[in-house]
């Protein structure tokens, strides 16, 4: 193990032991990277300096402006804002120039990026500030209320930045113009700590998945070289933000390794994301199932000429949508199954290859098996999804790590069948998380908010089949003595989920109930609420 370039070893201390770790393979030569290495500086160093790097409403970069946005980031960091390499440093704003130059900034000053979802409110914020002990912070004004709020509350941050989009009119733009463009990047390790990326886990209990500077490199240099063939050019959006790994390496990682352009949007729906491929020539695009199929309802007589490679993650993709938007479009959607706790896309298929309605075989660089209830490997048939490449769980300081590695394999929580040539198809999450449009919810965070209003005497929450939706989040309340249960009543608990955890988390349905179904000891049996929801007694 090469010498870490941490002076602030608070995340290296905390790793899981080597045994606790996956099994990690580095079977291509192009996944074999050197001892020490910046993963920023590898990515932006990529483009010639006239060559596009980021385009939106806003402007275009080059990559010679990233290269000296991001140094002038680092400079600062370092030289006035006290940075020492490990501390970590949150993000939190739109997709966008600014964001992106400085998340390279802070990993070239050989800080940790801990990037954040816009639509988080100040718990699920101070919860993240905690766990890591963020000690910088780089936030968009539009941005900063929500993170003002978990900051004074946690008492930990040393120093935030605040930058104003991509207007180039903020208070750290403003700085920015008497910093130097010059900066050598800290000379890290490729096995350094780059960023954690937080799940969605349960109120106050989020799981930190941990990548080095060789995994940033590694997603591209198996799915997105192997799968994807991008070219030099090639103009990639995404709908996701990069707080999601699937967003950070459609929207970041991959263009800047193949020397194309980032696109970024920050208006969400299906109308600006056609509207922008269109104006802005996109040709790479990755969204999850329920935005394409979202799309094909204002798609038109249009067949976005410019399009050529479309990418779905986040949940089952349908093999209807798949072959709807095939129609529409003549593009051959590539379908493909990722994890935080990956990094990346791990199983996929591209060109001929593609099946639709599965997801498709391990990606080069990977290898992926069935495991049975006990554990061993199948050949072919039912079970729990494990698989082990170039990339792997490292929870932060997390015991659940045991849970998710087994016997040097990456268990993912998903039940999926694997045919005689070597096909995985989905059939289930094994845990209680909803997935709802590309997004991880954890029923017990939106419990425990309903909890949090005293008009809830119980409650439990399951996710049920929403055709627009992939799944969307139920709950079932006892009312507390005193309170109406009724549509008002609906409405107010709606409106204060929304108000306490991030408003794509809110129950869209909510039915009460006088009791809600229990064993003998009192624990609640979710099976019963998905089994009477399947059958339409709920």
């Amino acid at each position: 193990m090469p010498r870490t370039a941490h002076l602030d070893t608070f995340v290296r201390d905390r790793l899981p032991p080597p045994e606790q770790q996956p099994e990690f393979l580095f079977d291509l030569p192009e996944l074999r990277y050197p001892e020490r290495f910046n993963a920023a500086a590898e990515l932006i160093g990529t483009g010639a300096d006239e060559a596009l790097a980021v385009l939106n409403d806003a402007g275009t970069w080059t990559y010679g402006e990233i290269r000296a946005l991001s140094n002038r980031i680092a400079r600062l960091l370092t030289e006035e804002e006290g940075l020492v390499p490990g501390n970590r440093v949150l993000l939190r704003g739109l997709n966008g120039a600014m964001l992106f130059a400085a998340w390279l900034g802070v990993l070239k000053a050989g800080g940790i990026v801990v990037a954040t979802m816009p639509i988080l409110r100040p718990l699920e914020l101070g919860t993240i500030i905690g766990r890591a002990r963020i000690s910088h912070a780089i936030v968009d004004r539009r941005c900063l209320e929500d993170f003002a709020v978990a900051a004074a509350a946690g008492g930990l941050i040393r120093s935030t930045l605040v930058y104003d989009g991509d207007s180039g009119n903020g208070a750290l733009e403003e700085r920015l113009r008497s910093v130097t463009a010059d900066f050598q990047p800290v000379d890290t390790a490729g096995d350094d700590v780059a960023l954690i990326a937080f799940t969605s886990g349960t109120t106050g209990n989020p799981k930190g998945c941990v990548h080095y500077h060789r995994d940033i490199l590694a997603c591209a240099d198996s799915f997105a070289r192997h799968i994807l063939r991008p070219r030099a050019g090639d103009r990639w959006t995404c709908s996701a933000p990069i707080a999601f790994t699937f967003g950070l390496g459609m929207l970041l990682i991959f263009p800047w390794r193949f020397a194309g352009t980032a696109v970024t949007i920050e208006q969400p729906g299906p109308a600006p994301l056609l509207d922008a491929i269109a104006r802005h020539a996109v040709t790479t695009l990755g969204t999850a199932p329920t935005a394409y199929k979202a799309m094909l309802g204002t798609l038109g007589g249009s067949r976005l000429p410019g399009l050529r490679t479309c990418v779905s993650a986040g949940e089952h993709l349908p093999a209807a949508t798949w072959h709807a938007w095939h129609d529409a479009t003549g593009i051959e959607i590539v379908d493909g199954i990722g994890a935080t706790e990956m990094m990346h896309v791990f199983i996929s298929a591209g060109g001929s290859d593609i099946r639709p309605g599965a997801t498709g075989k391990a990606v080069p660089g990977y290898r992926a098996c069935i495991l049975d209830p006990e554990g061993r490997p199948l050949v072919a048939g039912t079970g729990r999804l494990a698989v082990k490449g170039p990339t792997g769980c490292r929870y932060f300081d997390d015991p659940r790590q045991r849970l998710y590695v087994q016997e040097g394999w990456n268990v993912t929580g998903d039940t999926y069948r694997a045919d005689e040539d070597g096909y995985f198809w989905y059939v289930a999450r094994s845990d209680d998380m909803i997935i709802s449009s590309g997004y991880n919810i954890a029923a017990p965070e939106v419990e425990n908010a309903l909890y949090a209003h005293p008009a809830v005497e119980e409650c439990a929450v399951i996710g049920v089949a929403c055709e627009e939706r992939g799944q969307k989040v139920k709950a079932f309340i006892v009312a507390a003595s005193g309170h109406d249960a009724g549509a008002e009543l609906a409405a107010i608990l709606q409106a204060h989920v929304k108000a306490t955890i991030a408003p794509y988390k809110y129950p869209r349905e909510i039915e009460f109930v006088s009791a809600l179904p229990k064993t003998a000891t009192g624990k609640l049996q979710r099976y019963q609420l998905r089994r009477a929801s399947r059958n339409g007694a709920g």
